[in-house]
């Protein structure tokens, strides 16, 4: 093995010496990017180390040539998503739930310098195994009972965290009582449901690029400095100063390498793995983009992963609708419940309406707002001065709702919990899209002047592409009436079972074959012809298209057939030929007389033949 020093003048001889201007590198352990660190200092050229592993490796470069461009996610980052998640909350802090051996310390300080949030350590799991974790968790599970705020379980599996919440349920504290977040990355595949408390918080990448691609954008980087470079100083970018090994030191004046470190510390582009940019003068980031997920209940009441928010370019953007439920909700006996604007419809008999008493309340039913607009400035300042104790809202706009709806949305907040404002949609009209915008229920759910609607709302493809539904709580029978054709067939209705050349090509073979058979019948010494044994019958054209014919529609008439035996053995293949054909017309006319009813059953009023004839139906 050589020694450090004869190993630089080797490589400095080998690449420096050369004309290269840059090293691309792909350690795969601290001790490579060690070796890669005092490398570069040595040789004084940019040295782009790649990293192709599971995890972050706990070193950062201390060389000004020795940049570091990550492929996984960075504690730094995975601390700035984590905080996003907590701010988007509204927690001002949180509590700590570690497992994994890392430095407590120094984990508290970074997430000290990369938030304002108050950060408690419950537990210190890193250093215990799953059987020292269960004893030690049932041991300090009391520890859980004066939590107020959130915990994070950093460096968590699933299996791990599964424990802890065993752990919390075996103490007497129901896990759902708290607001958990997986601290540690998850890909979409990993998630699972099974022992997991719904309204968990998880997080992960969307996708992660190949590796090939990481290369592309490092070559772009290094090519990108030196176009720069060169348009600067191209004696500095394009020869290098270092001409002698022995001698690395050039007396005045900065080194090539350290010349174009600096252009590649100040390198941006949108190249294949999205936005690369280089921060703290020797740290390249590729973009990087997370998804949030939460534990629910679907429609049918299985546990399933919501997405309820994307994190990208440092910001978290909230999925409004599925977040609502943990941005405001807060424990039994924490403050006020989360409160939601409802709009609705007044349909018979599913929402009913009447006028309110004469001091503004509602003995049964709902009081509700119909100020006859979907304004939500003028909503927020109506529904502002219905809760102000001396708030003033004209009685005409206050109505009591009440029926089968109104009794459902009670049960509804009764068993999530919320409070909610209803109010009756300003159009009168369930939506639809007109002039580039949706009216009506819909148009006020995604403008976000209601975060829910309550009504016998119908439920088809066009809404259902914008907005979520629940499962139908009512089904009515749809039925499509539709009137059966009475119009009298054309008369050449019988000529649709074969084509028209088929028609064309049975009458010339009828024809030809008569011709053949008359031919026949008069070159024989044997046929009735003037000239033949039995000269008392002639057999002409006209008498072999009688036979054809008789033949080919299957009646029996008065005919004279051929007395040579080529005419009878080809009046024989005529024969089969037309049984041949005749069975083949039957069965076609069968077939287009069912056919010809078809396209009037209808499955429903998505039926492809609905769109297709539109045109040919009149409808009432």
């Amino acid at each position: 093995a050589r020694d450090p020093g004869s190993l630089a003048r080797w490589l400095c001889g080998a690449l420096v010496v050369r004309g290269v201007a840059a090293v691309l590198a792909l350690p795969r352990s601290r001790r490579e990017l060690l070796q890669l660190d005092f490398l570069a200092a040595a040789l004084q050229i940019p040295f782009l180390s790649l990293l192709d592993t599971r995890g972050p490796l706990p070193f950062r470069a201390q060389s000004p040539f020795h940049f570091h461009m990550e492929r996984q996610s960075s504690l730094e980052m995975l601390v700035d998503v984590l905080v996003s998640v907590l701010q988007a909350n509204n927690w001002q802090e949180t509590n700590l739930v570690l497992c994994h051996p890392w430095d407590v310390s120094g984990f508290l300080g970074l997430w000290a310098r990369r938030s304002q949030l108050f950060l408690h350590t419950v537990l210190d799991l890193g250093y215990l195994d799953e059987p020292g974790a269960t004893s030690y968790l049932r041991q300090h599970g009391e520890r859980f009972r004066t939590l107020s705020s959130p915990v994070l379980l950093l460096g968590c599996d699933l299996r791990r965290a599964r424990l802890i919440f065993q752990a919390v349920e075996e103490s007497g504290l129901p896990p759902q009582e708290f607001h958990w977040v997986l601290g540690s990355p998850l890909s979409a595949g990993e998630l699972q449901t099974e022992g997991l408390p719904l309204g968990l918080l998880a997080y992960g990448e969307v996708s992660r690029p190949p590796l090939e691609l990481f290369v592309q954008d490092a070559v772009e980087l290094v090519s990108r400095a030196i176009a720069s470079a060169a348009h600067i100083r191209p004696d500095l970018a394009l020869l290098q100063t270092m001409v002698n090994c022995n001698d690395r030191h050039q007396a005045g004046g900065e080194s090539s390498g350290l010349f174009l470190s600096r252009f590649m510390a100040n390198t941006s582009f949108h190249g294949r793995t999205g936005t690369v940019r280089v921060e703290n003068a020797m740290l390249v980031r590729p973009e990087q983009q997370f998804r949030v997920w939460s534990l629910r209940r679907d429609s049918r009441g299985e546990p399933t992963w919501v997405t309820v928010g994307t994190w990208r370019h440092g910001n978290l953007e909230l999925e409004e609708g599925a977040w609502q439920s943990h941005r405001q909700h807060t424990s039994p006996g924490e403050g006020p419940r989360m409160k939601l604007r409802v709009v609705t419809l007044v349909e018979h008999p599913f929402v009913f309406t009447r006028e309110a008493d004469e001091d503004g309340s509602c003995p049964a039913g709902q009081l509700c707002l119909d100020p006859g607009t979907n304004d939500s400035a003028v909503l927020d300042a109506l529904f502002e001065e219905l809760g102000a104790m001396n708030g003033s809202v004209p009685r005409a706009y206050k109505k009591c709702c009440y029926g089968y709806c109104i009794d459902l949305l009670e049960k509804l907040a009764e068993d999530m919990p919320f409070d909610f404002e209803l109010y009756i949609v300003g159009d009168g009209k369930y939506g639809a899209w007109k002039n580039g915008r949706w009216t009506g229920l819909v148009g006020d759910l995604l403008s976000g002047t209601a975060h829910m609607a309550v009504t016998s709302f119908s439920i088809n493809s066009a809404r259902s592409k914008v907005i979520d539904f629940t499962s139908p709580f009512f089904s009515t029978s749809l039925g499509i009436l539709v009137r059966t054709k009475d119009t009298a067939s054309p008369i050449g209705a019988f000529m649709w079972p074969l084509h028209w050349t088929m028609w064309v090509g049975i009458f010339v073979a009828l024809h030809m074959t008569a011709l053949f058979l008359t031919l026949y019948e008069w070159k024989s010494p044997y046929g009735m012809t003037p000239h033949g044994r039995n000269r008392m019958k002639i057999f002409s054209y006209s008498s072999a298209l009688n036979l054809c014919y008789a033949i080919l529609f299957g009646r029996t008439v008065s005919s004279k057939t051929p007395k040579c035996c080529t005419g009878r053995f080809l009046m024989n293949l005529w024969a089969i030929f037309c049984l041949l054909v005749l069975s083949s017309y039957t069965a076609n006319l069968a077939a287009v007389m069912v056919g010809d009813k078809t396209f009037e059953e209808l499955s429903g009023i998505h039926d492809p033949k609905v769109g297709e004839h539109l045109g040919y139906f009149r409808w009432g």
